[in-house]
């Protein structure tokens, strides 16, 4: 137990005398992305963060409402993905929402991803695969 939690503290973990632990969100998501890794198990990631799978399960929810950022995929190749162009949305079509000073939207089924204009190209790839690796 003890190799585990100093494991969990290397990471940032906080660990309590009373067994509680402070999870920062970046160690959330990095268990998240290990699920998402090829013939990754939720169940076997959980034992290695020593959490419940449930655990694990709520923390993927909150990366797919886009309450927790995962990290960058890193990529060998550039990812090429289709582009759809479309007319404006009239505003009786859909409610208005608050929107950041954002030139490059990124739309895929319900999802709306705004980036600025000096996104760079390689972290536009990046978003564009993980939409098409973890469909919506």
């Amino acid at each position: 137990m003890l190799a585990k939690s100093s494991f969990l503290t290397a990471l940032g973990v906080e660990v309590f005398a009373s067994g509680q632990r402070r999870w920062p969100d970046h160690v959330k998501a990095q268990a998240v992305a290990e699920t998402l890794e090829p013939g990754a198990r939720v169940s076997g990631v959980a034992a290695r963060y020593e959490i419940m799978p449930s655990q694990l399960t709520a923390w993927r929810r909150l990366a797919r409402e886009g309450k927790l950022v995962l990290p960058a995929v890193e990529i060998d190749e550039p990812v090429f993905a289709p582009l759809v162009v479309r007319d404006e949305i009239t505003a009786a079509a859909e409610p208005e929402r608050p929107r950041a000073e954002a030139t490059i939207r990124i739309l895929r089924g319900s999802v709306v991803i705004e980036l600025a204009q000096d996104a760079s190209g390689a972290r536009i790839a990046e978003i564009v695969h993980a939409l098409e690796t973890h469909p919506c």
